[in-house]
């Protein structure tokens, strides 16, 4: 007889595994967190770890999606309110999703560190797809009431939306690599300040 799977405890034993890993990566940074770290925190075998992800990276994966998921869900109230004009949801979409990633500072600044890294180009190009996926059609539904407002002059919302995810990606990696030249006093805040105006 075919082994039943309850579905939520499946969900909830997967969302620890994510849960510990999101600790130990703000506490001890990714490369320095092992899949036995995961183990040991929560009393399980290697076997129940591969059973929900195929690798360390996949751990990841799922760390990054939940902050993706998180980010979104804190701005849906935002994007859904009909009594704000499109241009002023479209400020403070991103002025909110500043303000939800300074909330997690510690998280962010270790995910940082995965991201900027080489052994880490495929998590950052399916970061990149995820977010494009998950993120244009927000700011598609944004640039439409825009558009039948009179405040946006644009052939295809959809279009426009693209466009401009590809522009927060780049910001986003522009800000990463400033962020740590800074840090390293390797460029003046004059420089970070002007550029991130730039995009904005």
């Amino acid at each position: 007889m075919a082994r039943t799977v309850n579905a939520a405890v499946h969900a909830v034993r997967r969302e620890a595994f994510v849960d510990v890993a999101q600790r130990l990566i703000q506490a001890k940074g990714y490369e320095q967190m092992s899949v036995q770290d995961v183990l040991d925190e929560l009393d399980a075998s290697r076997g129940a770890f591969y059973h929900y992800f195929d690798s360390k990276v996949a751990l990841l994966d799922a760390v990054v999606e939940r902050m993706v998921d998180a980010g979104l869900a804190a701005m849906a109230p935002l994007v859904a309110d009909p009594n704000l004009p499109a241009v002023a949801k479209l400020e403070r979409f991103f002025s909110g999703i500043a303000g939800w990633k300074a909330e997690r500072r510690e998280l962010v600044l270790a995910l940082l560190q995965v991201w900027l890294s080489d052994d880490n180009v495929l998590v950052r190009e399916k970061y990149r797809q995820h977010m494009v996926v998950r993120l244009a059609p927000v700011l598609a539904t944004i640039v439409r009431q825009g558009k039948q407002e009179g405040a946006f002059s644009v052939s295809s919302p959809d279009d426009a939306a693209h466009v401009l995810v590809s522009l927060i990606q780049g910001a986003q990696q522009v800000g990463s690599e400033l962020f740590v030249a800074r840090q390293a006093g390797a460029v003046a805040f004059e420089v970070v300040e002007r550029t991130l105006t730039a995009y904005g």
